[in-house]
């Protein structure tokens, strides 16, 4: 097949990953002809790595797009609320797109997306990296294989990692729903489309509570600065010490680059990025204002069940049990196997994970996930494509409206049907 030619909308951290692992991975079958993006730091990284031309080198969005279609695909990667107008944009160009997750930040646009994309005939597939992972791929090969019988129920953890929170939902871009968006889809919109892809059935209804609760003003240590490198008298022994976490000798080091914005960030850069900015600040002192932990319980049309938990307050990780009628699978995305006790033989057996990613982190492209969609994508778009892991923007978006609805009966505190809900967001729009 002939290489697709692709736009990178958006140099930050995501859009870089993408084009970056494509390089490493399968450079047969892309090739990167044009980016844009407001940071000219981030979009001359770009520019150098895939020895772009001037020309095709661009301060934004509506920059790139005014211009007629000269590529095959757009890879959109701007900020969360920064994906709507760029992918209608693309989208009445005739470009497939590759839309970092969420695909929008209201349920209005991610159906007007969705409906512009069947209208157009264009393909857009959203980041789901999950369903490309070697670990979510073998757990739906055993439970479409019948090995455990019909699922029942499952119960599934996303654990975001406390230092993770403080960083990405706290400190971060991610940090408030007005101009981010809410929790449960910034983070867990992966979790909540995986869930589906492994059940292979349809949500109906949703119940949902959490709340921030830890990294509010309450909490804040008596005597703490607004930042952490002013004098805190519980620098020592708090774990969200900035000056800590953002040292190039921190075990997260690799997220000082997110911090500074900087792909090799010098000293200065950390310096300047803990003293004058959000990543600085006491988390007890920040304008987040997304939850630091939720629970989620969804029926689906089959009659499953399902018992999702985000919380903040661990090391980090997905786990999962999933039961069925004739056995019960239990993994953590961490380990190199999976686990299935055998109702039958009263056995547990272990099955070892091919081509297995120990990594599950953004740094180690979440477990194989962000390799495996780059691939697809291309292969996708080539029509040589083989796996079951793409679905198109219908199901995508269905998934959205499910994160957008476990919202809703989080802050109404009422259980939502789905159908219902759906049939509402129509109406406001005819």
């Amino acid at each position: 097949m002939e290489k697709i030619k692709l736009i990178l909308i958006g140099a930050g951290d995501r859009g870089t990953c993408y084009v970056t692992l494509g390089e490493k991975y399968c450079p047969e079958l892309m090739e990167v002809v044009g980016v844009a993006d407001p940071d000219p730091i981030r979009r001359n990284y770009i520019k150098e790595k895939f020895n772009l031309p001037n020309e095709r080198v661009f301060n934004g969005w509506e920059e790139i797009l005014d211009l007629p279609k000269f590529a095959d695909a757009a890879i959109i990667a701007t900020q969360d609320k920064g994906h709507f107008e760029p992918a209608m944009k693309a989208i009445s160009l005739g470009y497939e797109i590759l839309l970092e997750k969420p695909a929008a930040t209201t349920p209005e646009e991610c159906l007007q997306i969705a409906d512009y994309a069947k209208e157009k005939g264009v393909r857009v597939v959203v980041c789901h990296v999950l369903r490309f992972t070697p670990f979510f791929n073998l757990l739906k090969d055993i439970i479409d294989s019948g090995r455990i019988g019909k699922v029942m129920n499952v119960i599934h953890i996303e654990c975001v990692g406390n230092v993770h929170q403080s960083h990405s939902y706290v400190r971060g871009n991610w940090k408030n729903s007005e101009t981010s968006s809410p929790m449960i889809l910034a983070k867990s919109c992966h979790d909540i489309d995986i869930i589906q892809w492994l059940l292979g059935t349809k949500c109906t209804d949703i119940q949902s509570f959490g709340s921030l609760k830890y990294f509010t003003k309450e909490n804040k240590p008596e005597g703490s600065p607004e930042y952490c490198y002013q004098g805190c008298p519980a620098a020592d022994d708090c774990p969200y010490n900035a000056t800590k976490i953002y040292s190039t000798k921190s075990p997260f080091k690799t997220w000082v680059k997110n911090a500074t914005g900087k792909h090799v960030p010098t000293e200065e850069d950390i310096r300047e990025a803990i003293t004058t900015t959000d990543y600085g600040k006491c988390v007890f002192n920040c304008p987040n204002n997304v939850v630091d932990h939720q629970v989620v319980n969804l029926e689906y049309d089959d009659g499953a069940t399902v018992s999702f938990t985000m919380s903040a307050f661990n090391q980090g990780g997905r786990k999962i049990r999933i039961m069925g009628t004739k056995g019960e699978l239990t993994a953590e995305m961490h380990w190199d196997h999976v686990e299935i006790f055998d109702f039958k033989t009263r056995q547990i057996d272990k099955i070892y994970i091919k081509d297995f990613v120990a990594d599950e982190s953004i740094k180690g492209g979440h477990g194989g996930g962000d390799q495996g969609i780059i691939r697809a994508f291309c292969e996708y778009l080539g029509g040589t494509y083989t796996g079951k892991s793409i679905c198109d923007i219908t199901t995508s978006i269905e998934n959205h409206l499910v994160a957008f609805a476990a919202e809703k009966s989080r802050v109404e505190k009422k259980i939502i049907n789905m159908d219902e809900y759906i049939d509402e967001l129509r109406a406001k729009r005819n």
